[in-house]
Formats: C-alpha cells, structure tokens, sequence
C-alpha cells in the first residue's frame, strides 16, 4: 500500500517534471522568440507558477476522480462492481486530468507570449508547451497501469475484464510509438520550420531532441514491455504447467486489457479441468477406475459384449441380526471396513468392484478391461479378504467364486444408465456365497475357476461337494480352501 501510494506521487512530480524539462530545454537552446525579448523572465515566472499550481491542482482534482478507489484500497476492503469498474479508469483519469493541465498551460502561456511578443511568438511558444504535454500524458499513462497493478489486480477480482475494456494493447503501442518517434519527430518539426522560436543555432536543440527521444523511447518501450511482455511470460509458465497436468495453476488478474482478458480465461481453464479432475474422481470413485475409463473411452451408450469373467461375491454372514443388534452407526463403521479390504484387494489383483449391495460386494475379473489369469486373481482376493476379515474379528462372511460368459457393459435407459455384468457365472457366485457361509474356510469356488487357476493356486484348493443352487438346473462342483491350508 505505502508502496503503490509512493509510486502515485513520483508518477505525478516525474512526468510533469518530464514534460516541463523537455520545454524549458527546447526554449533555453533555441532561444525565446526575439519578440518576447528581455521580458522573458515574465514568461518564466508564470510558467513555474502554473507549474507548481498544476501540481496542487492535479493531485486534488486526481483525488476527487478516484475518492472512492483511495477509500477501499487503504482500507484494505474489497471494491463493490461499481467501485471497481471506477478504479479500471485510474489511468485514463490521471492521463486526462495531466492533458487538460497541459492543455490550460498551452493556452495561458501563449496568450501572456502574445502579450508579451507576437502571434507567431505565441504559435511557437504554445507547440513547444503542446509537445511537453504529449510527453507528460504518454508517460502519465503507461506509468499509472505499473505503478496501479495492486489496484487493478483488487479491482478485477471483483469486475473481471468483458467485452468493454477500458484499456488496449493497441493503446498502449499507439503510445509507445507516440512517445518514441513521434514527439520527438514532432520537436524537430517545430525547431527547424517557421515559426522561430529564437535566432539560436538549431544543433544543440535538435542534438536534445534526439537524446530525449532515445530516452523518453526506452522509458516508454519498458514500461510496454513490463504491461505486455511480463504477463504473456507468465502465461506462458501457466499454461506449460496445465499442460503437464497442473490444474492448481491461477495466474494473477491484474491487467485491464486483452491480457487481463487472457489471465480470466486461463484461471478459466484450470478451473474447469479441476472440476472435470474431480467430476472423474468422483466417477472413478462411484463406478470404479476402469469402468470411468472405459466411459470416457467409448462414451455415453447403451453398449457392451460377452466376456470371459470370474465372478467374486461376498456377502456378511447373519446381517439382519447384526442390524438389529448393533446401532446404525456402528454396523455402517464396520462393513466401510468390510469393504475397504475388499476394495483393496480387488484392486490390487486387476479386477473390478462392480456394486456394492447393502451388506454385499460383486467382484469382476476379465471386465471391463481383459485379465490374463483372471481365475487365479480372483481365489487370491477371495483368500486375502476372508484372511484379513478374520484377523480383525469384526465380521463373518461368505464368498462364492464362479467362471462363465456374461454381458459386461452398460445396462439402464439412455437418460440413467450403469456398468454392469450380468451372466449365469455371477449368479453361480451368488449362489455359492450361501453356500460357502456354512463351510470351516467361508470360501467356495466353481470347478470352472479351479480348473481355469494356476496349478500353484489350484494345489491350494479342495473337492468340497455337488451343489443344486437355487435357479440353476445343472448341479455345480464346489472347491473349499481351508484356512492355514
């Protein structure tokens, strides 16, 4: 704050002190014109009054423009929309209280040289002060939108820039090159065609011109420089860090042209692909991983095929009693223990949490992405979540494992739709997990996944009985593995 303030005042004293050195220096080596003559430290003495006056004047007049920008910024409060836009036109506002100074300078000056001379002294002496003023508002302008960034950036957080700018780029380069060639070719035009300003050798006044155009020039080219090219380099690091996958990129607004314009949309951008990250996190998390890939892959329709999948159910041995028995809250602690190691182990052996059921999980190998021993992965999961479940105490459970053609894909209307798997081989798991919860290992797998396993794995496992499942004609051969086996 002290240091935008600071910045206010030297902008004010140094562009003026600008313009008035330009015209004191032009006046000083080309002369004052001979009409004026001995008088001209009349001149002199009013154009330093008006000088300090213009001072006083500009800063109060400055003030009453911007009162209300003054107020929140000190305050440290954030603008209102109203009160924003007013603070975008903090450029324009100094740059057009400094060009009406000038211009009243211009005009009283050379009515006293006038007075004081001729008409033509008046015609010279009043381009001269003209040439000083189109300095002074050029610098006045480029410098306020350095000096204003802290302002700007507040205010466009509130007001971000739309379709009407209150600056453009294009501004800012018809300046620059105002500032660089044409004043300074301007100040030449003056010293060397009628009217004289003086009988004085135009070397020495046109050397200065030339020097003052290199350095007013680079002044002007730098602060164009700092309003253009910082921001691009920035956006350009922005948006090198989005397109390795940063989406908690923002770039600071604090520009009121096309490139505050540009820093929106970037911060736009990043923006939207955090929620598009968290929309497919929470799908990822809703339908599982692969299935949210499988989506984004082959879009929104009702489509899918027959694969080859091994099917794990689990299902919590006596649930109603537990329901009845235990407090909400604490039987919902227990199965989001349940099937956090049922998650887990899924997971890590390449298959699919397909659904959660109440107090069930239905587990799928082979879909939607293809397995390549998806029997041997599913009796792994299948011992690794009885292990882990026994080991805590919470829970008993059962888990049928079955092997079979079924349709995997997305089963529902076109307006609400869900991935699914649907075939004989998952309601022979189904069937088996009642099965397995009367069995010492709580596991029970069809004789088409023991057959389908490793041979490592199958050494593992046990003839165990010839089932009639409820639904199914066919009687299916049960293998049991045995804890500690």
């Amino acid at each position: 704050m002290l240091r935008t303030s600071a910045g206010f005042a030297a902008l004010g004293f140094g562009s003026s002190f600008c313009g008035a050195g330009m015209v004191f220096l032009l006046l000083t080596l080309q002369g004052l014109p001979a009409d004026v003559g001995g008088r001209g430290w009349i001149l002199a003495v009013c154009a330093a009054g008006y000088v300090l006056l213009s001072l006083l004047v500009g800063t109060a007049w400055a003030g009453l423009l911007q009162r209300r920008t003054v107020v929140w910024f000190l305050f440290g409060r954030a603008p209102s929309p109203e009160e924003a836009a007013k603070a975008l036109r903090l450029p324009v506002d100094l740059a057009v209280v400094s060009g009406t100074l000038w211009f009243g300078g211009t005009v009283v000056l050379g009515v006293l040289a006038w007075a004081l001379g001729s008409a033509a002294d008046a015609l010279g002496v009043s381009l001269t002060i003209l040439l000083g003023g189109l300095t002074t508002v050029g610098l006045t302008y480029l410098a306020a939108e350095w000096v204003a960034r802290p302002v700007m950036a507040m205010a466009l957080d509130v007001a971000p820039p739309r379709d009407r700018l209150p600056s453009t780029v294009l501004s800012r380069l018809v300046l620059t090159w105002s500032l660089a060639s044409g004043v300074p070719l301007l100040g030449v035009l003056l010293v060397v065609l009628p009217p004289d300003l003086g009988d004085a050798d135009p070397t020495y006044a046109l050397l200065s011109l030339a020097i003052l155009g290199l350095v007013v020039g680079a002044l002007g080219t730098a602060l164009l420089a700092r309003a253009v090219a910082a921001p691009l380099h920035h956006l350009r690091l922005a948006l090198d860090q989005i397109a390795r996958g940063r989406t908690d990129v923002t770039v600071g607004v604090d520009d009121a042209s096309e490139i505050g314009r540009l820093q929106a949309s970037v911060n736009d951008l990043a923006a939207g692909l955090r929620e598009q990250e968290r929309l497919r996190d929470l799908f990822g998390r809703h339908v599982g991983a692969d299935v949210a890939r499988h989506a984004l892959e082959y879009g929104a329709s009702l489509s899918g095929d027959v694969r080859e999948v091994t099917a794990l159910f689990v299902d919590v041995v006596d649930s109603t009693a537990l329901a009845a028995r235990l407090p909400p809250e604490e039987l919902v602690r227990k199965l989001n223990r349940l099937f956090a190691s049922v998650v887990d182990a899924v997971e890590t052996h390449g298959g699919l949490v397909n659904k959660f059921q109440g107090d069930a999980a239905l587990c799928v190998f082979g879909a939607p992405t293809r397995h390549a021993d998806a029997a041997t992965s599913a009796l792994l999961v299948a011992r690794a979540i009885r292990d882990e479940v026994a080991a805590g105490g919470d829970l008993d459970l059962g888990i049928g494992v079955a092997r079979g053609p079924a349709f995997a894909g997305q089963l529902g209307t076109s307006t609400r739709f869900e991935y699914t798997v649907i075939g004989d081989a998952v309601n022979e798991a189904a069937r088996l997990t009642e099965h397995a919860k009367q069995v010492p290992g709580r596991i029970l797998a069809s004789e088409a996944v023991v057959e389908a396993c490793a041979a490592a794995e199958r050494d593992r496992w046990n003839r165990e009985a010839t089932l009639h499942l409820r639904g199914r004609a066919e009687p299916t051969v049960a293998w049991a593995d045995c804890p500690g086996q």
